[in-house]
């Protein structure tokens, strides 16, 4: 392998989150700011997380320290989580998103596993976000695998490291990508000024293995990073999407989403064909000390046999798990209540992170 060789040239590409997974990736919480007022309640939601992940797969827990492991033990261990499948590592973080400040894992046809580590900026809103941006190395200390730090030369000439957070895209693991100009394009969101769409798409085309992107609009009222696609639209096979309405014309919601419902409606599969699109209702609205929360049931997290969506105590919990259910029949469905959990403005998407399982061969 040459150093100048990209995941694309040696046959990787980014698989979909329904594939196999080795793991999931999880940062247990530990800044009470994130959840001001809620937080207490917030490192249970946790545990329950970890007790139904880790019955299907490994999963791998960064936590502050050894103090902390100790304490989180114990709290697993009355959640009646399965330990001999946690697997703890003492790494301080900023926050617990892991979904964006994670690495982005790659595989190959022989299915060999491989990870890409892209700059995380705090999705350029805070300023601690130095520890987060150092998780990706520290993952592939311990895994060892073929490591590629995505850059490109900005209007100053220099290469920067390409700025990008896992929850602004979703791909079906066969060439497509869904985003938004609104994270990755517009001038608010200042990630990679200066870069072009032009640009950003072979970058993804390179490191992910990506053919064509789908680029939506903006999306929903409460996200603070700008319109990350996992609020708004989901791949849910290669050829289906799952892409979340707003009837109500008086909600902020509507516009954006029906916009976006135009577009998934426009795009054409490689083969020419429309996309199977799967509508899934938006809960009521949730405002919290006068801030409207960014509640999706989009932001659903797929790990081996299972879907694990966030609910709101919402007449819509239900068409919405019925909906998934009929999507992905072969996985259980379970809802994870998130009232107070998506006061952090992140949900089951947010915090988690698939490791590809290695040994898969490409279909």
């Amino acid at each position: 392998m040459s150093p100048s060789d990209t995941p694309r040239q040696l046959g990787y590409r980014m698989p979909a989150e329904w594939e196999p997974h080795q793991a999931t990736w999880l940062a247990w919480p530990h800044n009470p700011e994130d959840w001001p007022g809620k937080f207490s309640s917030i490192p249970w939601i946790y545990a329950e997380i970890v007790r139904l992940l880790a019955e299907r797969e490994r999963v791998h827990l960064v936590v502050e320290d050894a103090k902390t492991q100790r304490r989180v033990t114990g709290m697993l261990r009355r959640a009646h989580a399965n330990l001999d499948n946690v697997s703890f590592h003492a790494w301080p973080t900023d926050r617990g998103w892991t979904r964006d400040s994670g690495p982005i894992f790659v595989r190959n046809a022989e299915g060999q596993v491989a990870l890409t580590n892209w700059q995380f900026n705090a999705w350029a809103k805070y300023e601690d976000w130095q520890l987060d941006d150092q998780l990706p190395s520290r993952v592939n200390e311990l895994l060892g695998l073929t490591e590629w730090q995505p850059a490109l030369a900005l209007p100053d000439g220099v290469q920067h490291r390409v700025v990008l957070e896992g929850g602004s895209i979703d791909v079906n693991g066969a060439g497509l990508m869904l985003t938004t100009e609104e994270c990755l394009l517009s001038d608010v969101q200042q990630r990679n000024p200066g870069v072009t769409r032009e640009q950003l798409e072979q970058v993804f085309s390179d490191y992910l293995g990506i053919d064509q992107v789908i680029w939506l609009g903006r999306g929903i009222a409460g996200d603070d990073t700008h319109g990350h696609v996992d609020d708004i639209a989901r791949f849910a096979a290669p050829d289906t999407i799952l892409a979340a309405v707003e009837p109500n014309s008086s909600d902020p919601n509507h516009e954006p989403l029906a916009e976006n419902l135009v577009r998934m409606k426009a795009a054409r599969t490689p083969q020419g064909k429309q996309f199977t699109i799967v509508e899934l209702p938006m809960p009521r609205p949730i405002i919290f000390r006068k801030q409207r929360v960014p509640a999706s049931y989009a932001n659903f997290y797929l790990a081996n046999g299972v879907v694990l969506m966030p609910t709101f105590h919402d007449p819509n919990d239900r068409i919405a798990m019925n909906i998934l259910a009929e999507v992905f029949p072969d996985r259980e469905v379970v809802g994870v209540h998130s009232v107070d959990l998506i006061w952090g403005l992140g949900a089951l998407h947010c915090m988690t992170q698939q490791q590809p399982a290695a040994g898969v061969v490409r279909p």
